[in-house]
């Protein structure tokens, strides 16, 4: 898969044409069957309106004739009905291989589409997920899946023979009455440009921005719905009513004007073919009388223009299908224009780390949505198996330091190396296998606590799932629950006390078994118990491991090895708890003494 798109188009439809196109290629074969069953089914239905139209003037003949004559036009009625039987057998034969053809067609292309979609939305940037409403892109995904569906059964079942029968029809006309085969060669074009103009250009921009408002509804409901103990919290209901009806409102407004637009779209085809169907049967009706036409030959007019209006009529709603159907991919196909926010070269090694030294050898890095400078030429030495507290200021550079170790984003000079290995050298995920993170708000699944557990080894046993747990004091609480190791979470872990989400996460940590071990704000909102359990445990956790511990909490920090003070992107202070606390001046002992005061202040 690619890394990203290389100059994407700026034409929504262009680049969602190209996208359809290079889909139906991944299957040529099968696409091209398709295609040769539905011509063939068109051809059919345009030869039964002939044997119809000859079988009238046998009927018509017949009691005009002697007896012989008379068994020659019974013969002549029977063999036409013969023949319009066997054509409507090879129709429904024909139907049936087509549908079942488009069936599995259609099924692999929407199987690839959402699993190459979910691949690139995994991959994009910490920046791109962090503006993106998730139900937002869920929205997105589902529905251009979803529109392969319709847009495959309007292009090969309906807008492609439509096209076939279209052209025969003329061509049969015109062979008998040319005056006939150009009114309907004229009237059929000017109908097809006429709706396809519509559909295109009028319809389809302002189903375009319809689409948009449905995809930010779908966001903002999420978005309420995820954060529910939050509007529970405050007691926030009937804001976040009128928060979603305000979009509910401009997104009724959109599409309204879509769906006034279709209507309007729909009166004009309507109109179109009214005047078309009158002009036919006048002509008919006109070659009858002056003797140029026999019943049979008015009745295969009548017949084959039934099957051309209904094909004519398909094709406008098939031309609003193929517009809504482009319109459902349009923002899907967006994700393709989407730059990776972090690629690997091309055949990047695994990673191999095995102590975890970490390297920043001169790295200078920026965040690309904003212009400061956090890091210049930032250099600094950990060696394998240090366990290593960074604190500072909120904004002084910390956090930034654990996602570069991470390679969440790219530096923009310098290198970072993990056991003399560059880490934009090898592959993310091997990398990020090799470093265990315990976040300050750690992101449970909706599954059991056993698959959450096992989320970094998914091939451990039960034995050792249970192990990291009561290494982590997780065991105590999980086995009082009903259903054990069994019991779903809820989403994000909602279902688990703060304390209970923290020691999931460590026992995660427990059974990654990584040499890097990364712990984001890991104790900060516990209550004191918790707080106890957790410190045991992540004491545990640390041994043997080169350790980075993001504190605000400087308790956390006083029996690390090393403690790294950051401030305004730079290493400030670089040593023990013991000796920092001796510098009277220095950033960390302020730090701590009024971290120290505001605590005295909470216990008076």
């Amino acid at each position: 898969m690619a890394s990203a798109s290389a100059t994407p188009s700026r034409d929504p439809l262009s680049r969602t044409l190209r996208f359809v196109l290079k889909q139906w290629r991944h299957q040529p074969a099968l696409a091209s069957a398709i295609a040769a069953g539905t011509a063939s089914q068109a051809i059919l239905e345009m030869t039964a309106p002939v044997y119809a139209g000859r079988l009238v003037d046998a009927v018509a003949s017949s009691h005009l004739a002697h007896d012989a004559a008379r068994g020659a036009a019974l013969h002549e009625a029977l063999w036409c009905l013969f023949v319009m039987l066997g054509l409507g057998l090879l129709i429904v034969l024909l139907r049936f291989a087509v549908m079942r053809g488009i069936v599995a067609f259609t099924l692999r292309i929407m199987s690839h589409v959402a699993r190459d979609a979910f691949w690139r939305v995994q991959r994009f940037s910490t920046d791109w997920h962090a503006n993106s409403f998730a139900g937002s892109t869920v929205r997105k995904i589902s529905r251009g899946m979803w529109a392969f569906d319709l847009l495959n059964d309007t292009v090969f079942l309906a807008l492609w023979p439509s096209l076939l029968v279209l052209i025969g029809a003329t061509v049969l006309f015109g062979w008998h009455w040319p005056l006939m085969g150009l009114v309907v060669g004229l009237g059929s074009t000017a109908y097809v440009f006429v709706s396809g103009w519509l559909s295109l250009h009028w319809v389809m921009p302002a189903a375009r921005v319809s689409n948009a408002w449905d995809s930010r509804f779908g966001g903002v409901l999420a978005d309420s719905v995820g954060c529910n103990p939050v509007v529970k919290a405050f007691g926030a209901e009937r804001r976040e009513d009128i928060r979603i009806m305000r979009t509910i409102a401009r997104w009724k407004m959109r599409t309204r004007k879509s769906w006034r637009v279709m209507t309007l779209s729909g009166t004009v085809q309507q109109a179109l073919l009214t005047l078309l169907r009158v002009a036919v049967i006048g002509l008919a009706i006109s070659f009858w009388w002056q003797g140029r036409a026999t019943p049979g030959e008015v009745t295969f007019v009548l017949t084959a223009y039934g099957v051309i209006e209904t094909y004519l009529h398909g094709i406008g709603q098939q031309i609003r299908n193929f517009q809504r159907s482009i319109n459902d991919l349009e923002e899907m196909v967006g994700f393709h224009a989407e730059p990776l926010g972090v690629g690997d070269v091309q055949q990047a090694p695994a990673a191999s780390i095995a102590d975890g030294e970490i390297v920043f050898d001169t790295v200078s890095f920026a965040y690309p949505a904003q212009r400061r400078t956090i890091y210049d030429a930032l250099s600094v030495r950990i060696p394998a198996g240090q366990r290593v507290g960074l604190v500072g200021p909120s904004g002084s550079g910390k956090t930034t330091f654990v996602k570069l170790v991470q390679r969440l984003y790219d530096v923009d000079a310098g290198r970072i190396l993990i056991d003399g290995q560059a880490i934009n050298t090898v592959t993310q995920e091997s990398l990020r296998q090799r470093v265990a993170i315990v976040q300050q708000e750690p992101l449970l699944f909706h599954r059991s606590l056993a698959e959450n557990i096992a989320y970094a080894r998914p091939g451990a046993s039960r034995a050792e799932i249970e192990e990291a747990s009561r290494l982590a004091h997780a065991d105590g609480f999980i086995s009082r629950l009903p259903d054990g190791y069994a019991t779903l979470v809820g989403e994000r872990g909602i279902k688990l006390s703060g304390g209970e989400r923290q020691r999931v996460a460590i026992a995660r940590a427990f059974l990654a078994d990584a040499p890097i071990l990364i712990f984001d704000e890991a104790t900060s909102s516990l209550d004191s118990e918790s707080e106890a359990l957790i410190q045991d445990a992540m004491e545990r956790l640390m041994q043997g491991r080169t350790t980075l511990i993001i504190a605000h909490r400087l308790s956390t920090v006083r029996k690390l090895d090393r403690i790294l003070v950051f401030d305004q992107g730079r290493i400030v202070e670089d040593d023990t708890h013991q000796h920092l606390m001796q510098h009277a001046t220095g950033i960390y002992r302020r730090l701590v003494e009024r971290q120290a005061a505001g605590m005295v202040e909470l216990a008076m």
